[in-house]
């Protein structure tokens, strides 16, 4: 239940959309066309492009930063496209339907170009082509965004689905893994040599958001947030340089991709720390009828504050059956993580027995590359994209009970397709770092509270989209901030909020490497200069 789509979603394999938008598409590796000779003497940008071009006009519209209409001459679209060793995708090229959508079907928009970036000179040359252009830019990394903005409708598209390296070191016990990397890829890897770090909670997420907006995940109690096992990373800037980053070297930039998303720079590898770990854990799911909520939430909070490192309890409220052949209705349903000593399962069970039987319950002993595919235990990236998806999101200061009475009435009024709420403790190894040490401030909060909608049909859109608006009105004064992976970027003082403290530094930075807000599609800390 921490942070994620529903699993109904994708047991049913509909087409998904998340509400506020992560963009999650797969699109398959390039095919690059002509013969051998032609691909070894020409840049591989060169020959897709000599094979599958289509007539350009001699102006291409696109939309500028300032929101206004500007023009592409096709002599510089033809350069930049030649340049580069992946593809240069417009409308109307083999490949750039695929390519443009993403996961969240709310957000069906049209870039001018799409840059399918094979390696860290590409995302230079696309970085130098948007700066010397002004042309509005969107990043895409893994392609799982929940607030859309890793597209733009007439923009350019910096793509690194096709970045997709990973070497572990096993002896060092550290990963190096390009920002095309999703999830299951990066955790099968280190699982393989019994190795993991904090990865969010859905198989088919990528690593480059998940980490650069602080990165919650199933083992954060107990390792840490993502963004707290990186240990350096190579980012390209706004104005073409690529930089590494760590504690060492330039430390502050190292500070700000910490949490501060991707107001920054491109991120183009990332190097993190792995812990010794697996292959199993105690985990799984409970189901309980939503008329026992009232009963079973609170011993579930006690549960969860009593807690060590090892355990972590999440709960949410849906309104749809756990699997397929579960009765209809609406459910409590619980997500229990338990990374002990498993000689020890039975006395977390017993504790948890407490609260009675359940309607539904797979909790077991499994492999952590298991527990990562939720309650379907299918991947979610083997289904189509399209969901629509409605989120916002907040931390939790002091006792929720005041909260949870508000998602309750707000849950039970609320129609089928909006209003499932999650709800996960932070605390453990999250808590043990200081607030101002990343640029993730609300580290320090006792609970992150997550509202969610789901539905089909776009016939929807308004008045699922209104609903959830309804909805946020009531909880959100009971929380701070937003967890940025989470929800489109807030503004105001919502935004401050999420950054605390850390904010006036993040703005001293953002004017000094990115001062004309190149990179504003984000959570966006905005430049002062």
């Amino acid at each position: 239940m921490i942070i994620k789509i529903p699993d109904r979603f994708f047991q049913h394999a509909k087409a998904a959309e998340d509400g506020a938008g992560r963009a999650n598409y797969r699109v398959g590796r390039r095919d690059f066309v002509g013969s051998a000779l032609a691909a070894a003497t020409l840049p591989l940008g060169r020959a897709w492009a000599d094979a599958n071009d289509v007539e350009l006009p001699e102006q291409l519209s696109a939309i500028g930063l300032d929101g206004k209409p500007l023009a592409i001459a096709r002599a510089d679209i033809k350069e930049f496209r030649a340049s580069l060793r992946g593809q240069l995708l417009l409308a109307g090229n083999e490949g750039y339907e695929q390519a443009r959508k993403i996961w969240n079907g709310v957000f069906d928009r049209h870039p001018a170009l799409i840059a399918r970036c094979a390696d860290s000179d590409d995302v230079v040359k696309a970085v130098n082509f948007a700066r010397a252009h002004g042309v509005l830019t969107a990043v895409r990394g893994g392609g799982h965004s929940i607030s859309g903005q890793s597209s733009c409708e007439g923009g350019l598209m910096i793509d690194l689905a096709p970045m997709k390296e990973i070497h572990v070191d096993a002896a060092k016990m550290t990963a190096q893994a390009q920002a095309g990397v999703l999830l299951g890829d990066f955790d099968r890897e280190s699982q393989a040599s019994g190795l993991v770090t904090t990865l969010g909670t859905a198989s088919d997420t990528g690593i480059a958001g998940l980490t650069l907006g602080g990165g919650l995940g199933r083992l954060q109690r107990k390792f840490g947030l993502a963004c707290d096992n990186l240990i350096a990373a190579n980012i390209v800037t706004a104005d073409g340089k690529t930089l590494h980053v760590s504690e060492r070297e330039n430390p502050d930039l190292f500070w700000g991709i910490r949490g501060g998303g991707g107001n920054f720079g491109v991120v183009t590898r990332f190097e993190y720390r792995l812990h010794k770990f697996g292959p199993n854990l105690l985990a799984g799911n409970r189901a309980f009828p939503i008329a026992r909520a009232r009963e079973v939430i609170p011993a579930l909070l006690e549960l969860m504050a009593s807690a060590d490192d090892d355990l972590s309890y999440t709960f949410g409220l849906s309104k749809s059956p756990p699997t397929p052949g579960q009765p209809e209705g609406s459910y409590l349903e619980m997500e229990l993580i338990y990374t002990g000593d498993l000689n020890q399962g039975d006395r977390v069970l017993a504790s948890l027995d407490k609260l009675g039987k359940p309607a539904f319950d797979d909790i077991a002993v499994k492999p952590y590359l298991k527990a990562q595919l939720g309650v379907s235990g299918a991947a979610p990236r083997s289904l189509p994209p399209g969901l629509r998806i409605y989120s916002k999101s907040g931390f939790v200061y002091g006792s929720p009970d005041k909260l949870l009475d508000e998602m309750l009435a707000q849950f039970d009024a609320s129609p089928k397709y909006i209003g499932d709420m999650g709800f996960s403790p932070m605390g453990g190894a999250v808590g043990r770092v200081k607030p101002d040490a990343t640029a993730f401030w609300n580290r320090n909060s006792s609970y992150m509270v997550m509202l969610h909608g789901a539905w089909v049909d776009p016939a929807l859109d308004s008045v699922a989209v209104e609903g959830g608006r309804h909805i946020w009105q009531a909880l959100e004064p009971y929380t701070r901030g937003h967890y940025v992976n989470a929800e489109p970027g807030a503004e105001g003082q919502r935004l401050r909020d999420t950054y605390g403290d850390g904010y006036p530094r993040l703005v001293e930075l953002k004017n000094k490497v990115d001062p004309t807000n190149l990179f504003r599609l984000n959570s966006n800390i905005k430049p002062t200069v």
